[in-house]
């Protein structure tokens, strides 16, 4: 495309009140969506306002250059991949406008997520009905681009059904409101003569319905979940000829979406969940009909395949252990005013199909908590099933529909066309209560017979789903995915009606082009394809889940977008504080697939592991593997940091705080020959201002204090731990107990002493590398940590423990140690004889009863990599046990995150991190409240926060409640 790329952005930057983003890492990281497809974007632009936003439409127009809008980018047809101007509107054009409870409407921008509008409508009791399983990062305006659904729409319908006007411009800068439009209000508009561009898309709309109104009642599917194609059929007379209507679901190629009325439902007060269990998948199919005339207000379906995978990837393990007996399972939820009102419903179902609550296959829930982990469950399909044993499973026919009626006969010859092309460990599940089937499929897309066979069984499969009466798409939409099938679903006559509308409102074709109408190829500008060719090279970490293949690792996420959500778990800290694509954990996955790409096929990223690019878009990573635990399909972005980094920096000059920082291990070593001098000599201000410059330490934070007297120091100068009843422990002292918080050690020992615990300590100066790998410093981490295992090998050898105080040091040794040291049988023993302070009480101190807490309120930060790598369930028994007020505070990463919050530049980001959720909840603390905190960081973010609070260890807790708990 010519073009003056240079200009454009000037232009842009000039004239838009926005973010003017033209740089390979923004490019980069909008490259692809959730689909198969790859089109580097000329550049993004993210409006503040939905008036900068049109002039943005403005600003494209004079340089004659194509456009699309994008929302949270999770589409799985192509639609948000284009070579192109991006206008993202999920980062400031995102609120709701104004609420008419007594007419149940609300108006919105674009850019509000699904589960952010629903939380602000709670209060008038309303809700907007359609709930896709992106419901937590899902945009609205991206919603009426596809025209999403969601499970909730057995009860409430599809986005279609749920409008009632939108503002749209078109790409001349006609600018408008739409909606279901009478004669007389028809008349106005086109009464006012020629010339006015409103009133000529109405008359030019009006014809269309005139000349083929027959024509597509004819054609179009009457079946719930008809998502695929222009929605010409509501433009018929019966249908209030309503264009915002018609709209829906054109994907960004008509117009774009300013602001949206919305029509709202009722909230439902309570529900009731129903599990049925089936011999197969099929057979559960057959039972949807009778099931829907009971009136769920959702019904899905899932396979066996899809738990198996869940319970493989220790995804939702409780919920899974929750379901009856059974191959395949049909998931139905009742609603009402009260509990009994559903439960009521629910019983009905059961004797209407002839099962009863007391069924091996039949488990009913009306436990909130219980649903919640059911439908998480269902709502992790697709990144459950996107990789399996080194297996990529691909969308592209990922959202079939049929009627209801016709479920279980589709779903076997559905099956019978996976077999053909040997399409093995295929999952199917989905909202069966419409017909709605989901699937990722193992497509090859790398080899030309794989490529050929995706070609052939996407046709195959089209025309399957037509015999059946069916549509291509019933939920995700056609993008580039299925926009040429659309001739075997509708035929050539509707598909040039579709043709006819473009031209009416996109006489050009600047709006999103190549998709819906003259597509792109379904086989064309995929992600991978014939010419994909990645290439890491020898990698410090051995990523044995991706077959040792950093490109494997590169390529694992799915573009799900779960990373984008604003509260809750700990992925992505950072993107919960910036809102930037590129500051996700999916924005840096793209960016390390292109870096990997070197420019090729139009990439954005062409200098490798020297990319600054990466470099910037990693930077603000925490390092906190929180994606590693919450990310569906286990992106573990501090490997991939850590990789990146020490590639990157080979054979360079690094940043000052990998040096500070990176190398503060042996820094305490030295220091821990004379601490209080170390302290005074850096305690001043001008003196610690001058340290902290040349550290690259944030000029904001305090340099943490050496305690006057180490723990190694105090273990060599106790008296020999007694000889315990329950034998040996190693406890292991990593460089933040030993060096800053001794007491907690100590306040360890004596807790474990006291429940039969003999203590050794290491007196040799010894570490697990952590600092290193996190700076990216690799070959010295890895022969820190050989130095250590083989200084531990004796005590794991003969069937020791070795305890970790520190939840980030004790995670390298549960996970980092293997992955860089693999196939060392040291490495494999000591990760199966680590354990937590927590754990070693719990799990292996049968008997041991915690000392009583009394009613006392503790508040718990999780460490991230507990959370990530360890888990907390020890930790929540034995404070629950001890009859503590439990608290386990949902805040995520505290901010601090190692070395992240100390360094220069990251200050602001760490504070406001640590401010979503952490500090105001212990600003809300009673006196006596407990801040309890493990991990070395979250204690040194609540110290240097000015919170009125303390945070302690739990072996400190333990100690200081009164004892040391009973045997």
């Amino acid at each position: 495309m010519a073009v003056d790329v240079a200009r454009l952005e000037a232009e842009m930057a000039a004239r838009v009140d926005g973010e003017v983003r033209f740089d390979a890492m923004t490019r980069g990281a909008y490259s692809t969506d959730g689909s198969n497809y790859r089109q580097t974007p000329i550049g993004v632009v993210i409006p503040r306002t939905v008036d900068a936003g049109a002039e943005a439409i403005a600003v494209c127009r004079d340089f004659d250059v194509p456009v699309f809008s994008r929302g949270g980018g999770t589409s799985l047809g192509g639609q948000c991949t284009n070579v192109a101007v991006v206008i993202d509107w999920s980062k400031y054009c995102n609120q709701l406008l104004s609420v008419d409870a007594s007419r149940r409407t609300c108006v919105v921008e674009p850019g509000i997520v699904l589960d952010e509008l629903n939380d602000q409508l709670k209060d008038y009791q309303l809700e907007f009905g359609p709930k896709p399983a992106t419901h937590d990062h899902c945009t609205i305006g991206g919603m009426i681009g596809n025209n999403s659904c969601g499970s909730t729409a057995q009860r409430t319908g599809k986005v279609v059904d749920n409008l009632a006007r939108l503002e749209v411009l078109l790409y001349d800068g006609t600018r408008m409101w739409v909606g279901p439009t009478d004669d007389e209000e028809y008349g106005r508009i086109v009464g006012d003569g020629d010339g006015d561009r409103r009133a000529e898309v109405y008359r030019a709309l009006r014809a269309v319905r005139d000349e083929y109104g027959e024509l597509i009642r004819r054609t179009y599917p009457d079946i719930p979940r008809r998502v695929s194609g222009y929605n010409l059929d509501s433009l018929l007379p019966e249908n209030q000829f309503d264009i915002a209507r018609m709209l829906v679901g054109s994907e960004s190629t008509l117009v774009t979406v300013l602001r949206a009325e919305l029509r709202l439902v009722p909230t439902l007060k309570a529900k009731t969940l129903v599990m049925l269990g089936y011999d197969d998948i099929a057979s559960a199919g057959d039972a949807v009909p009778g099931i829907v005339e009971c009136a769920p207000v959702a019904l899905e379906g899932l396979d066996d395949v899809l738990i198996k995978l869940e319970r493989r990837k220790h995804l939702h393990a409780e919920a899974v252990d929750l379901l009856p007996k059974g191959n395949a399972w049909l998931l139905v939820q009742f609603g009402g005013d009260t509990a009994e009102q559903a439960d009521d419903a629910a019983a009905k179902m059961l004797a209407s199909i002839g099962r009863s609550r007391n069924d091996d296959t039949v488990v009913f829930y009306d436990d909130p908590n219980h649903e919640e982990e059911l439908w998480a469950v269902r709502e992790a399909g697709l990144g459950a099933t996107a990789h399996v044993d080194g297996v990529d499973y691909w969308p592209g026919w990922e959202d079939s529909a049929v009627a209801p009626e016709d479920v279980g006969d589709y779903l076997r010859e559905l099956l019978r066309l996976f077999a053909k092309y040997h399409y093995d460990g295929t999952s199917v599940y989905g909202h069966f209560g419409q017909g709605c089937v989901h699937c990722s499929i193992p497509f090859d897309l790398v080899t030309a017979k794989g490529v050929a066979d995706f070609h052939d069984f996407t046709e195959e499969a089209a025309r399957l789903v037509h015999r059946f009466g069916g549509s291509l798409s019933g939920e995700h939409g056609d993008g580039q995915a299925r926009g040429d099938l659309l001739g075997i679903m509708f035929g050539d006559d509707i598909v040039d009606v579709f043709r006819h509308v473009k031209t009416i409102f996109d006489p050009h074709d600047r709006m999103n082009p190549g998709k819906v109408v003259e597509p792109n190829p379904r086989d064309g500008q995929l992600r991978l394809g014939v010419d994909y060719r990645h290439v890491a090279g020898r990698t410090y970490f051995a990523f044995a889940e991706d077959e040792g293949d950093f490109a494997r690792a590169a390529l694992r996420c799915a573009g799900v977008g779960k990373c984008r959500h604003a509260d809750g778990g700990v992925m992505c800290p950072s993107y919960m504080v910036t809102k930037d694509e590129v500051h996700s954990t999916r924005g840096r996955s793209r960016l390390l697939f292109e870096m990997l790409d070197g420019g090729g096929r139009g990439g954005a990223i062409s200098d490798g592991w020297r990319s600054t690019e990466v470099r910037d878009a990693l930077d603000l990573c925490l390092s906190c593997k929180g994606c590693k635990r919450d990310c569906p399909v286990s992106v573990d972005m501090a490997t991939y940091k850590a990789e990146f980094l020490a590639h990157h920096y080979a054979r360079r000059l690094r940043p000052a705080s990998h040096y500070s920082m990176g190398w503060l291990p042996l820094w305490a070593q030295l220091a821990s020959g004379a601490p209080r001098a170390v302290n005074a000599a850096v305690g001043p201000r001008p003196v610690a201002d001058l340290a902290k410059r040349v550290g690259g330490i944030a000029p904001e934070r305090q340099i943490p204090r050496f305690a006057p007297e180490s723990l190694r120091r105090w273990a060599k100068r106790r008296a020999p731990s007694p000889p315990g009843a329950r034998g040996r422990v190693l406890l292991w002292p990593d460089t933040f107990t030993n060096a800053f918080s001794p007491e907690i050690g100590r306040a360890a020992v004596a807790v474990l002493e006291a429940a039969g615990w003999a203590v050794d300590i290491p007196t040799a100066p010894l570490c697990c590398g952590l600092t290193w790998i996190s700076t990216g410093q690799l070959g010295v981490a890895r022969r820190v940590l050989r130095r250590t295992v083989r200084a531990l090998s004796g005590h794991v050898r003969t069937g020791g423990l070795v305890l970790g105080l520190e939840p980030s040091c004790t995670a390298v040794f549960r996970s980092d140690a293997a992955e860089l040291l693999p196939g060392d049988n040291d490495v494999s023993r000591l990760a199966q004889a680590t354990v937590t302070f927590a754990e070693l009480l719990h799990d292996h101190s049968p008997g041991w009863e915690p000392p009583p807490l009394d009613g006392t309120r503790v508040r718990v930060q999780t460490h991230c990599h507990q959370h990530a790598i360890l888990g907390n369930q020890a930790d929540v028994s034995i404070l629950q046990s001890a009859g503590a007020d439990l608290e386990v505070l949902d805040s995520g990463c505290c901010g601090l995150a190692g070395n992240f919050g100390f360094e220069r530049g990251h200050y602001d980001v760490s504070m406001a991190c640590a401010e979503r959720v952490l500090l105001p909840e212990l600003r809300e603390a009673a006196p006596g409240d407990v801040a309890l905190a493990d991990g070395f960081s979250c204690r040194t973010q609540i110290e240097q926060s000015g919170v009125d609070a303390t945070p302690l260890h739990l072996a400190q807790l333990l100690w200081a409640s009164g004892g040391v708990g009973g045997r």
